[in-house]
């Protein structure tokens, strides 16, 4: 199975979400067609923009409008599931326009793949992401011994958010990688609607930066041999 993958540099983010719409519904209408065509990947860094999910809570956005505007940054409460979060520049992007019925799954083992890429990206850095029960993406966390020998995991934090949407086996929105973002966004933000958890990034944890270019390059080459697709020529 084919599927296209695009770079489209910086894009503001209303601008990408209408390009996403667009590729929607040009794949919504090639439904049953027979060809192995799958869909589109689209990586993107957006300038500084706070998305909050259908279901998502406003009172997790911590500044007013105001503020928002002095700092330059946008706000759009969009169709996805999952609450707020932040994208920025030196953040990985990536939209996946996929048709799982092509593909042979369903949404659930979708975000699977999605967060098992994330994990294998950065694991060639020498980085162990996992999972936490009850909270999509992908987590990094501190694991230590207590006095009578049991490992506790603490110092929860986030390097990969995860809010999806799909419509007739059709996938939009996606996942946000934080690869050498600037951190001091989230603190404006409950991200993700947690209070007692953090956010990190993969320069962060290696202390020195790894940049978009890089990292969308790896997370291209995982999402790929996870999903079995091959790029259309």
């Amino acid at each position: 199975m084919r599927v296209e993958c695009k770079w489209v540099g910086r894009m503001p983010y209303k601008e990408c979400w209408e390009y996403q719409q667009e590729l929607f519904n040009e794949l919504l209408s090639k439904q049953g067609d027979g060809e192995d065509f799958a869909g589109t990947i689209i990586f993107v860094e957006h300038p500084a923009v706070y998305t909050l999910g259908k279901s998502g809570k406003m009172s997790n956005m911590l500044i007013n409008e105001e503020r928002l505007k002095a700092l330059g940054a946008e706000f759009y409460h969009i169709d996805r599931g999952g609450d707020i979060t932040f994208h920025g520049e030196g953040q990985v992007v990536c939209y996946p326009i996929l048709d799982l019925e092509k593909l042979g799954i369903g949404l659930r083992r979708y975000i699977e793949i999605l967060e098992q890429s994330v994990i294998e990206t950065v694991a060639e850095y020498g980085i162990e992401g996992r999972r936490l029960e009850g909270a999509t993406g992908v987590w990094l966390c501190d694991e230590a011994e207590t006095a009578n020998g049991e490992k506790v995991q603490r110092n929860w934090r986030k390097v990969c958010a995860i809010g999806v949407k799909a419509s007739r086996f059709v996938t939009m929105h996606g996942l946000a990688l934080n690869a050498a973002t600037d951190l001091k966004w989230f603190t404006m933000i409950n991200p993700c609607g947690f209070v007692d958890k953090g956010v990190t990034s993969i320069s962060k944890e290696l202390e020195r930066e790894v940049s978009f270019n890089e990292a969308s390059k790896v997370l291209c080459e995982k999402l790929l041999a996870n999903f079995g697709l091959e790029r259309a020529e």
